[in-house]
Parts: structure tokens; C-alpha cells; sequence
């Protein structure tokens, strides 16, 4: 079979091939996947130059994120049917293959109304935002959340989630365009970075009292600054370091409100818990009646997967990239 091979960390293209693997076969509490659309997403990335906080080693079949129909099923396995058509998480990526072999933890059946390219660019981005607000934190009506990176595709949910959720929503973006859809979607006020301190921004915008919380995938510089930005007792939820890690003054930022911190990662949620159960329920019924927007940006067959992996890293995407590998 075709599959994007990592030979081993890089800048360049040189180490990620399309390449022909062997095809899988299930082991016990496993399934094969006959993959349809992979989605992109900024793990993938940060995963071909090696610096995934989650590492996984190398060689490997790149891809976290797909949907397609059941081929086979492992031993052990009852809860899912050859032809059964579903959409995953696969932690240990592998996914960017036309056969994917994946534990049945990962897996969940995707509902009829949902077609394999829609459950493929919003099953972890806005399942990720789901958990930042209601799992790890909580959201009420009211709150205002400070929301970076709000142009991307996690920043998209957020954004319709929190306003659902009755909260008020600022954010920032770094490139100048990338604002816009994150207005269209129901944000109050979004900053570019680049152009505005989105510090004076958000302070003026919550009449000097500061954010009840702050949603961030940015880390380094960015997040450093944001702790000026958030009233005592707010919490700081981040969820990637895009920039930078943390800086070392954490604790000290940290103390000096009375701020919590949570750094969440969608892959530690037990996909067999009450909790997971009832995000998914929600994200595929507000999928369904078209109440969650999920914007395709561009849509790349497997021949072309530099492409989308550089379209996406130009960080001039407000949306998401597939990988369209089967039919």
C-alpha cells in the first residue's frame, strides 16, 4: 500500500516520502481502516521536524487524523463491523496510509449525515476545543476568554463553542487576513499581533479587569505576556507551544495573581469516559445541523503531501487541510 513514510526528523522534504509499505493486519483490539481523507494539523508538523512534545520515534507513517470505512477488525474485537464507517484519533499517528491499523479506543463510528472529508477536518480540532473549555476548564455565560491563534483551525472551535457557551471572545492572530473568519464565526474583537500590543487591546476591551481565561497554543514570548492580560483567579489553559515553551518564570507569573494553569493534550482524555462521550455527542449533533461551521481550506491528494504540509505551515491557513487518499 501507499503511505507518507517520516524516515527520521527534518526541516526539508527530504525524509518525508510517499512510499509503498506492507498493509497491515489488525492485532487484538484492533481494526483496519480503509483510509478516505486524512486531516492536517499543526502535530503534524511539529512531528516531521522532530519537536512533538509526544514523541513516538522514528521511522514512522505520518498522520493523527482520519475517517474512513472498516476493512478488518482484530481479534477481541465487538463493537465494530467490517463496512462500518468511522473516523479516529490515532495517537500513535500512522494515519496518512490507504490502510491504517488502529486500537478500537481510538475509533468512533461517524453518524450517517456526516461525510468522510467534514469528519476528517473537525473530528480532533474541535473535539480539542471542546475539552479546553469544558473538560479542563469550564465556561459560563459571561466569561470573557482570550483566545490565541483564533485564525486556526482549533482556534475556529474555540471560537464557536465559547460563543455558544454564552462567553465573550477576543483573540489575536499574526498575520494580517487571518482575522476575519474568526469575526464571521462570532468573535467580539481580534488582534493581530503584529499591528496592535494585544495586551492594551484586551485590557481596554474587558474595561481594565482583564480575561476570566486565557486559551493558548503559542507558548514562549507570547504567553509571557499574556499573564498581563488576565484578572487574579483567572486560568490559563494552553494546549500548544508553538513559539516557544513556557518561559522558566512561570511560577512566578503564575503566583502573582493566583492563576491556574492546565497544559491539556486531546490524547489523554480516556475516549471510553462519560466525559468523552458526552463531547462527542454534542460536536457530531452541532456538526449535523450545521450550528459548527467547519471551513475545508484545501483539499490535497497524497502525491502532493509536502504541499500541504508547507500551505500549512505558511500559517496562512484559517481552516483545514485534508489529505484525500482513498475514494
Amino acid at each position: 500500500m501507499r503511505a507518507v513514510l517520516l524516515n527520521q526528523p527534518s526541516e526539508g522534504r527530504e525524509s518525508m516520502v510517499v512510499t509503498t509499505v506492507d498493509e497491515p493486519s489488525p492485532g487484538p483490539g484492533e481494526v483496519i481502516m480503509k483510509v478516505a481523507f486524512g486531516g492536517c494539523n499543526f502535530a503534524d508538523t511539529m512531528m516531521r521536524r522532530g519537536i512533538y512534545p509526544h514523541p513516538k520515534g522514528y521511522p514512522l507513517i505520518a498522520g493523527l487524523e482520519v475517517a474512513g470505512t472498516i476493512s478488518a477488525v482484530g481479534e477481541g474485537v465487538v463493537d465494530f463491523e467490517i463496512g462500518d464507517r468511522a473516523v479516529a484519533f490515532s495517537e500513535d499517528a500512522g494515519g496518512f496510509a490507504e490502510y491504517a491499523a488502529l486500537p478500537v479506543r481510538h475509533i468512533t463510528k461517524l453518524p450517517d449525515g456526516i461525510s468522510f472529508d467534514i469528519a476528517a477536518a473537525f473530528f480532533i480540532q474541535a473535539l480539542t476545543a471542546w475539552h479546553l473549555l469544558h473538560n479542563v476548564s469550564s465556561t459560563k455565560p459571561g466569561d470573557v476568554l482570550l483566545i490565541h491563534a483564533i485564525g486556526g483551525g482549533v482556534g475556529l472551535h474555540l471560537t464557536q463553542l465559547a460563543k455558544l457557551a454564552g462567553a465573550r471572545v477576543i483573540g489575536t492572530v499574526g498575520t494580517r487576513g487571518k482575522e476575519k473568519r474568526p469575526i464571521e464565526f462570532g468573535a467580539d474583537r481580534v488582534v493581530n499581533r503584529d499591528e496592535e500590543d494585544f495586551v492594551q487591546a484586551t485590557l481596554s476591551f474587558t474595561d481594565g479587569k482583564g480575561v476570566d481565561k486565557i486559551i493558548d497554543s503559542t507558548g514562549g514570548s507570547i504567553l509571557d505576556r499574556s499573564f498581563d492580560a488576565i484578572r487574579p483567579l483567572g486560568h490559563v489553559v494552553s494546549y500548544g507551544e508553538a513559539e516557544a515553551k513556557p518561559f522558566p518564570n512561570l511560577w512566578e507569573r503564575l503566583v502573582r495573581k493566583s492563576l491556574t494553569f492546565t497544559r491539556m493534550h486531546l490524547g489523554h482524555v480516556d475516549h471510553r469516559s462519560e466525559v468523552w462521550k458526552s463531547g462527542l455527542n454534542e460536536i457530531f449533533q452541532l456538526v449535523r445541523n450545521g450550528t459548527l461551521k467547519v471551513p475545508i481550506e484545501g483539499v490535497f491528494p497524497l502525491d502532493q503531501v509536502h504541499a500541504m504540509y508547507e500551505k500549512l505551515e505558511s500559517r496562512q491557513v484559517s481552516g483545514k487541510l485534508l489529505l484525500q487518499i482513498g475514494e
